[in-house]
């Protein structure tokens, strides 16, 4: 399915909107932080993912106040570590992530991962919920969870989940997690959407980039952003490469082009660990 400029350009999610490509901060960290989130802001970017274990909010902090871009303008998104889910330690890390970025509020607050410690997750959600009500989160969802998690999570939130963030790219189909957000309203936002550098080398990504002129990176992105409720939060701390990512909406991939990327999938997936839930399939 194809989208023109305006469509993947912007998101649209159960109560509000976000910008569809962002700019990944994860191990970007003191002064390439600094720069890298500058190079982003002065390229074009608007909306910033970054995440208390990161420990790299005060760098971007700091470059979004260097930046001359207003923050009302730039969509900021944070997250909760795994260890702080209960009622008291979501208030204490919102609030540390908010004095590190030198803001008042943040546009999006997510679960970073789904607790392993037996926190419910109406607990979580609920003190989120109450933050946004105090104006200090704007919008509320969640990153690593599975159908289930979701459904649950969508049962048990006082208010919309906007958007869950996963690892997304040719090689990992999420599908599951992609028609569940779909039927909810939700937004998937895609992390190592770049398979962690593997697309550069990928033979069929760098012949559809031929026939536009376009790197097999490039080309990635775009099939990203032209599904339907789906964004993408590219890192690199390269300004070259800062420049490269954003510039994928001069371009659009054809239905056959869009399959043929589809097709590449095999279940490769990157990211992981101990912290990781039982994946769908």
């Amino acid at each position: 399915m194809t989208a023109d400029e305006s469509d993947v350009r912007v998101l649209r999610g159960p109560d509000g909107t976000m910008p569809a490509l962002g700019f990944g901060t994860w191990a970007l960290r003191d002064d390439a932080g600094r720069r890298a989130v500058l190079c982003a802001l002065e390229t074009g970017y608007r909306h910033v993912d970054t995440a208390e274990m990161y420990g790299n909010e005060k760098p971007v902090g700091d470059a979004l106040r260097r930046s001359d871009v207003p923050r009302e303008d730039v969509f900021l998104v944070t997250k909760v570590s795994q260890d702080h889910l209960d009622a008291s330690g979501v208030r204490h890390a919102l609030r540390g992530s908010l004095d590190r970025l030198q803001t008042d509020y943040v546009d999006l607050l997510l679960i970073h991962w789904p607790s392993t410690t037996g926190v419910p997750l109406a607990e979580t959600l609920g003190t989120m919920a109450e933050l946004r009500a105090e104006g200090r989160v704007r919008h509320v969802g969640v990153s690593n969870f599975t159908v289930a998690l979701l459904e649950e999570a969508q049962r048990v939130s006082p208010v919309p989940i906007f958007c869950n963030q996963v690892e997304y790219h040719p090689y990992l189909s999420q599908q599951p997690v992609l028609e569940c957000c779909r039927a909810g309203g939700i937004l998937l936002v895609a992390y190592c959407p770049l398979a962690r550098g593997r697309v550069f080398q990928d033979t069929v990504l760098q012949e559809i980039g031929q026939g536009h002129g376009k790197t097999a990176g490039q080309v990635t992105l775009r099939w990203l952003l032209q599904q339907p409720g789906v964004g993408a939060i590219p890192r690199s701390g390269s300004a070259e490469h800062i420049h490269e990512n954003f510039d994928v909406f001069d371009f659009e991939l054809s239905e056959e082009e869009m399959q043929r990327i589809f097709e590449l999938h095999h279940g490769e997936r990157y990211i992981g660990g101990s912290a990781a839930p039982e994946w769908d399939t």
